[in-house]
C-alpha cells in the first residue's frame, strides 16, 4: 500500500488486513519498490501523487524487475484526466480507483485481482508443467535422432571398386529419409534411397522400419533372382504390397539399383523419386528415370526396371526433393538445372566432395535458413577396380 499520506494509509491498511489480506504499508515510491523486491507481494495499492517516486514511475520500475509472478497494479487517482490515465495504462497499470471511494469499491478492485492472480498462477503452473513434458519429449526424440543416425550408413568410402559420399541434413529433429549402399554379391553392389511423405516423428517412424526391412539379404532375396540376375522391382512391388495395406496414409518414394562392378551395368527401379544425374568422366550429366509411383500409395501399381550402361569415372549423384524444391528468399526453387550444373563438377570436384558442395549451394540460396525438408544426398562413383580392394 503506497500512500504519502500516513492518515490515508492507515485507514487503507487497516481496510485491506480486514479482508484477509496482509497490507504492507510504503511512505512513497522507492519504499515501496524495495518492498516488491523483498516480499512476494503480488497487488500494489498506489497513490498517483507521490514524493521521490510518484505512482507512474513505480509502476515503470515494477514492470521492468525481474519477477517469478506477475504484480496487479491498482492507481489510486484524484483525477479522470484521460492523458494521465493513458500515461499510466502504457506504464503498466492494470486498474484504477478514485482517491475516496467507496469501500465496496476497493473490495471489488482487490477481489478481481485476486482471481486474475489466482488465474495467471494456475496457468502459470500447467506452462510448468508443459514445459517439463516438452522437455521430456524433445530428450527422447534427440534419442531417437541419435538411433535413427546409427541406421544410416557412414558413406565416405570405397566399397567394390565404388567411392560413394553422402550428406544427411533433416529439417526436423528426426528425419523421414533413408538410405543405404552395400555388397550384395562379390560383383553386385546394392543401394537405395528413400523419403517418406510428411514431417516429423511420423514419417522417421516409417523411414526407420524401413531401414530395418531393407538389409543386405533382404535386398539379396528380393531384388536378385537365382540366376543373380537384378529385378529391384520385384523388391519395390514388395514394399508396396507390404506397405500399401496398412490403414493410414503413409507412402514414400524410393530410387534404387543393382551395379555390376565388371560390366558397370546397372538396373534401377524409380518410384516417384527424382531421378538422379549420371555424370560422366567429360563431366556429361544425364538424368535417369521417368518417374514412376511411389510406394504404398497404389496398391495396385506397378513397378519397371531400367538399365544404364555406368561407365569407369562416371558418378551416380541421388538427392532427394528437398534440393531442387528449396526455395531462396523469394519463393525461387533451386531447381534441376542448378543441380545438374553442380553434378557436372563432380569430374573435377571428386565424388566425396559433391555432397557437402550441394548442401553449401543449398545454404547459401536459402539464405542460411533451415531446409523445409529432409535432404539425402548420395553420390557413387566408379572407379577403376584393380585400384581397389573388396570392402563390405
Amino acid at each position: 500500500m503506497a500512500e504519502d499520506d500516513e492518515i490515508q494509509q492507515l485507514y487503507l491498511c487497516a481496510l485491506i488486513n480486514g479482508l484477509g489480506y496482509e497490507a504492507v504499508p510504503a511512505e512513497d515510491g522507492i519504499a515501496a519498490l524495495e518492498l516488491v523486491r523483498q516480499t512476494d507481494a503480488q497487488i500494489v495499492i498506489s497513490d498517483l501523487q507521490m514524493p521521490n517516486l510518484d505512482g507512474i514511475g513505480l509502476t515503470r520500475q515494477i514492470r521492468g524487475l525481474d519477477l517469478d509472478h506477475y504484480v496487479h497494479i491498482i492507481m489510486l487517482t484524484v483525477t479522470d484526466d484521460n492523458e494521465v490515465r493513458n500515461e499510466a495504462l502504457l506504464a503498466g497499470v492494470d486498474d484504477f480507483m478514485t482517491k475516496g471511494g467507496s469501500n465496496a469499491i476497493l473490495k471489488t478492485r482487490i477481489r478481481t485481482a485476486t482471481r486474475l492472480i489466482n488465474h495467471a498462477s494456475e496457468l502459470a503452473d500447467r506452462t510448468r508443467v508443459l514445459e517439463a513434458y516438452n522437455e521430456r519429449i524433445q530428450e527422447d526424440l534427440r534419442a531417437a535422432a541419435a538411433a535413427q543416425r546409427q541406421l544410416l550408413p557412414e558413406l565416405q568410402d570405397d566399397i567394390m571398386g565404388f567411392r560413394v559420399a553422402s550428406a544427411f541434413v533433416p529439417s526436423a529433429i528426426v528425419s523421414g529419409d533413408m538410405f543405404g549402399c552395400f555388397a550384395l554379391s562379390p560383383d553386385k553392389l546394392g543401394f537405395y534411397a528413400v523419403d517418406v511423405s510428411g514431417h516429423g516423428v511420423h514419417a522417421s517412424l516409417l523411414s526407420v522400419a524401413i531401414g530395418h526391412l531393407v538389409t543386405p539379404e533382404y535386398f539379396c532375396r528380393k531384388a536378385l533372382h537365382n540366376d543373380d540376375a537384378p529385378d529391384p522391382a520385384a523388391m519395390v512391388a514388395e514394399l508396396n504390397t507390404r506397405f500399401g495395406a496398412s490403414e493410414n496414409d503413409d507412402y514414400f518414394t524410393m530410387f534404387c539399383g543393382v551395379i555390376d562392378k565388371v560390366s558397370g551395368r546397372l538396373d534401377y527401379c524409380q518410384a516417384g523419386y527424382p531421378s538422379p544425374f549420371c555424370v560422366n568422366h567429360s563431366g556429361v550429366a544425364e538424368a535417369i528415370g521417368d518417374g514412376g509411383f511411389p510406394v504404398g500409395m497404389i496398391s495396385s501399381a506397378s513397378y519397371e526396371n531400367g538399365v544404364h550402361q555406368f561407365d569407369v569415372d562416371a558418378t551416380l549423384i541421388i538427392c532427394s526433393d528437398a534440393a531442387n524444391e528449396a526455395e531462396n528468399p523469394k519463393r525461387e526453387a533451386f531447381g534441376n538445372d542448378r543441380l545438374r550444373t553442380i553434378a557436372e563438377t563432380s569430374p573435377c570436384t571428386g565424388a566425396q566432395n559433391i555432397p557437402n558442395k550441394i548442401v553449401h549451394a543449398l545454404t547459401e540460396w536459402r539464405s542460411g535458413r533451415p531446409l523445409e525438408d529432409d535432404l539425402t544426398i548420395v553420390a557413387i562413383e566408379r572407379i577403376n577396380s584393380h585400384d581397389t580392394h573388396n570392402k563390405i
